[in-house]
């Protein structure tokens, strides 16, 4: 099988250069371009020292005529670059983007929720939000891919099977996630500077987070009823791993064993999803430097009250492992291939 040409935008962030480190093992992919902006001429490298041996393009200014050489652009930018770069694709060019640019199905959620107006609206309908579990039979058919972000991903694989078998009470879901300070970016030092960030934990984004949107979007296309959920996130003094707490009320006197068995079901093909025994206490150590998504379900002193552990590596499940998930399925590669 002939190797993908790949060029990587966005290479030298926390996930972009998560993203370089998997590729490396992927037998069936060639970076033939590393694209960075203030980092152009380096070596990625200077950005993680155990690339120092590997033979790898410097890093270069992303130019449109590199599109005519690549086969794959996987996109790590700040919020609406990959959207300008959508616009350039060749026919024979794949996009998986990274960030938020093809998430919402409207224009007009984005500008809501993003502040900023889609440069691209044309591509909206020509993209596919691929949570790979999900969508796995779908995605072969698109050419722009977007990944869900780090929190969604570890909200929405517990979730979705239990709206879709209608097992939960869709207007009282809590959901308390923890993540790692990478899931900031680069940025995150000087943004809390004042926060003593490597001592202790901050709320953010209370109530109107904007991943708050793509949970709503998803969950909302698996129900025949509108959900109603509270979304609070934490920035923690550890630098990667999202632990996920929901709260959930199930319906009809539904028992734990059930919802247990209904995920165990639901992902028993999914290499990737682990359903654990009921009431192991989920910890973010179990997934660290992995694609797994650990998820136990818990009891409480509440009959039909139960909560649901939910534990991923941000940089790898919530991004760029995710990316190279959608990719093999995409190209028909092993879905493990770069992955285990």
């Amino acid at each position: 099988m002939p190797k993908l040409n790949v060029l990587i935008a966005g290479s030298t962030g926390y996930i972009g250069v998560q993203l370089v480190k998997l590729l490396l093992k992927h037998k069936y992919v060639k970076i033939k371009y590393l694209c960075g902006n203030s980092s152009v001429g380096k070596k990625i490298s200077n950005f993680d020292k155990s690339m120092i041996n590997e033979k790898l393009p410097k890093i270069v200014k992303f130019n449109k005529r590199f599109l005519s050489e690549v086969d794959l652009i996987f996109t790590a930018l700040p919020n609406g670059e990959a959207q300008e770069i959508s616009n350039y694709l060749k026919s024979n060019n794949v996009l998986i983007d990274l960030a938020a640019d093809f998430r919402l199905e409207k224009a007009s959620d984005y500008l809501k929720w993003y502040k900023k107006k889609h440069k691209s609206v044309k591509n909206i309908k020509k993209s596919i939000y691929s949570l790979p579990e999900i969508s796995k039979k779908e995605v072969k058919r698109f050419n722009i891919i977007s990944c869900p972000g780090c929190y969604p991903t570890s909200i929405l694989l517990p979730l979705i099977p239990l709206v879709q078998k209608k097992l939960i009470r869709l207007n009282n879901i809590f959901i308390d996630s923890k993540s790692g300070y990478s899931g900031a970016g680069r940025g995150v030092h000087k943004k809390y500077r004042n926060k003593n960030l490597y001592e202790t934990i901050s709320a953010y984004g209370v109530g109107f987070h904007r991943h708050n949107s793509e949970i709503e979007q998803t969950l909302n296309k698996h129900s025949t009823k509108k959900i109603i959920f509270s979304f609070t996130p934490h920035l923690t003094p550890m630098f990667r791993g999202i632990l996920s707490t929901i709260y959930v009320e199930a319906k009809n006197n539904v028992s734990q064993n059930k919802i247990r068995s209904v995920l165990k079901n639901y992902y028993h093909s999914d290499v990737f999803v682990k359903i654990l025994k009921n009431n192991t206490l989920v910890s973010t150590n179990d997934v660290i430097n992995s694609n797994n998504c650990h998820i136990s379900v818990c009891k409480t002193k509440n009959r039909n009250r139960f909560i649901i552990l939910s534990a991923i590596d941000n940089l790898i499940k919530g991004g760029s492992g995710q990316g190279i998930q959608n990719m093999n399925l995409r190209f028909g590669f092993p879905l493990k291939t770069g992955l285990i």
